[in-house]
C-alpha cells in the first residue's frame, strides 16, 4: 500500500500548478511565478479534467525499473487516478483505494487537512506552503519548448528533495515533471494528452463494487 501511496503522491505532483506565491520561509524566482500564474489561471477556469500521462521509474543507478501509462480525472474536490495495477477514486468525502492483483480495496476517509499529497491540493494551496521555484529556462522535449522548472521542498524531512516541472512554452500547460527522491531514484512523467472539458459525472469519482465480484474491502475509516 505504501507503494501505491507513493506512485499516486509523485504522479499527481505532475500538475504542480498552485498560486505560486513566495512563502515565508525564503524567496521564489519571480520569472518562475509569472509562468506558473499563466498555467494556473488556464487550469483553473477547467470545470473537469482528463490527463493522459507515462510515468518512467528509475533507480538510483539509473536502471529502469518499469513503465506505467494511467489517466488523471480531477473535479472540484473529487479526482480518481488510474495506473496499471491500481485505481484510487476520491468523491471528496471517502477515498477507495484499489489493487487489481489482489481484488482487494482499502476505504479511508478524506481529509482535507492532512499534509499528504492530493490533486486537489496541487491545483489550490499546496504549492504556496511547501515549495520555493526558480526558472531555470529553456529547453526542448520533443518538438515543444518548455520551460523547466526547479522546485525544492521547505520541509526538508519529505523523501522528495527535488522537482523539475516542464511548462509548455507555447500552451502555457505542463508537459512533464521529474522526480528525485533521497534514495536516488527518479519517477518521471510525460503528458501525453490533457482535456480541459472533460464530461466527467460524479459516479466516475466513486468504487463501484458491484463491477468486481467477490472484492474484498478494508474499511479504515472507524
Amino acid at each position: 500500500m505504501k507503494k501505491v501511496l507513493a506512485i499516486v503522491s509523485a504522479l499527481v505532483c505532475v500538475a504542480l500548478i498552485g498560486k505560486s506565491q513566495n512563502n515565508s520561509l525564503g524567496k521564489s524566482d519571480p520569472d518562475a511565478k509569472l509562468i506558473l500564474d499563466k498555467v494556473s489561471q488556464k487550469i483553473k477556469s477547467y470545470k473537469s479534467m482528463q490527463l493522459i500521462f507515462t510515468l518512467k521509474v528509475e533507480d538510483a543507478k539509473g536502471n529502469l525499473e518499469g513503465t506505467k501509462k494511467g489517466i488523471l480525472y480531477l473535479k472540484g474536490n473529487k479526482y480518481r487516478v488510474d495506473i496499471t495495477g491500481q485505481e484510487i477514486f476520491c468523491d471528496g468525502v471517502t477515498v477507495w483505494t484499489y489493487d487489481k492483483s489482489s481484488n482487494e480495496v482499502t476505504i479511508t476517509k478524506y481529509d482535507s487537512t492532512s499534509s499528504t499529497m492530493s490533486p486537489q491540493k496541487l491545483f489550490t494551496d499546496f504549492y504556496d506552503k511547501d515549495f520555493l521555484y526558480k526558472l531555470n529556462g529553456e529547453q526542448k522535449m520533443g518538438t515543444k519548448s518548455v520551460y523547466e522548472i526547479e522546485m525544492t521542498p521547505v520541509d526538508k524531512t519529505k523523501n522528495i528533495f527535488k522537482v523539475y516541472l516542464y511548462v509548455d512554452k507555447a500552451s502555457k500547460v505542463v508537459a512533464g515533471s521529474k522526480m528525485l527522491d533521497k534514495g536516488g531514484n527518479k519517477y518521471s512523467y510525460a503528458v501525453n494528452s490533457l482535456n480541459g472539458n472533460a464530461g466527467l459525472s460524479d459516479a466516475t469519482f466513486t468504487f463501484d463494487k458491484t463491477k468486481h465480484p467477490g472484492v474484498e474491502e478494508v474499511d479504515l475509516r472507524n
